[in-house]
């Protein structure tokens, strides 16, 4: 993988990790019209060195609600803190459960199945469509709101299903207030990536070489750096309610892709 490469597979990244478009869908389309030998192949410890570049983004972008979410934990008290990340661990159960007993299947889905992406992406475009014309509230996530917020970040792993815009749109058609769904729907990741990231290299399957330090740098800085840009960019657009662009965006991307699927494959 050379340079350009690591900074096109970097900023991807960041961007779809929070912007509600679907980065798998985005990518079996692309795999699609371009062909698999076409795009250049990311290694095991590529993936995992994005996906933590991504996860520390959110960190740094959230660093206030995660001090005072671990200075609480550590607290070692029911406070409110202890609370909130009870209903973190409820929110991953359905991924967990879904990661655990259906790998095989899900992988399943991702062989350039531009007709299943397609509809995916309307899916999401309804989401996001509803979510902008819900009703602002303050209620707070409660652990049944969690769970099913959760159910919703499951069903994210489909190609084509946005993570943030399932968990976003879910959290404010449950009559949460926008800016704490926005914030709950990023923080549930982190934990999900960083146990992948673990899982992934507890596997030994994770190999490096010193020639690959520059591209995982590079790639690892852009991640980074995009990712920031777009977890702030997205607070502001769920807080405004302008996921309308996102919807519409995704409707087209997606009507193209049924129709390509049904005259062209």
């Amino acid at each position: 993988m050379d340079i350009i490469d690591a900074i096109i597979l970097g900023i991807i990244q960041g961007l779809t990790e929070f912007l509600p478009v679907s980065s798998s869908g985005h990518l079996e389309l692309g795999k699609f019209i371009l062909g698999d030998d076409s795009i250049p192949q990311e290694s095991l410890i590529f993936t995992v060195v994005l996906h933590f570049a991504t996860a520390l983004s959110t960190i740094v972008v959230f660093r206030k609600d995660v001090r005072d979410i671990l200075k609480g934990l550590f607290q070692f008290k029911w406070n409110k803190e202890t609370i909130f990340s009870l209903k973190i661990i409820v929110s991953m159960i359905p991924a967990v459960f879904i990661g655990l007993f259906f790998e095989e299947q899900l992988e399943q889905l991702f062989g350039e199945n531009i007709q299943l992406v397609g509809f995916m992406l309307m899916i999401t475009a309804l989401l996001l469509f509803l979510a902008d014309r819900a009703k602002d509230t303050s209620k707070n996530v409660t652990y049944g709101n969690a769970f099913i917020i959760g159910i919703s970040q499951a069903v994210a792993m489909l190609p084509g299903i946005s993570r943030s815009g399932a968990t976003i749109s879910s959290s404010v058609l449950l009559g949460i207030d926008k800016t704490k769904a926005a914030r709950f729907s990023f923080l549930m990741v982190v934990p999900l990536i960083f146990g992948s990231i673990c899982k992934e290299v507890a596997s030994g399957n994770i190999t490096f070489e010193s020639q690959q330090f520059t591209p995982l740098a590079i790639g690892f800085i852009a991640a980074f750096i995009s990712g920031l840009l777009a977890c702030t960019w997205m607070i502001k657009l769920v807080k405004s309610s302008k996921l309308t662009y996102f919807a519409i965006y995704c409707l087209i991307v997606g009507t193209i892709a049924i129709v390509y699927s049904f005259y062209y494959s």
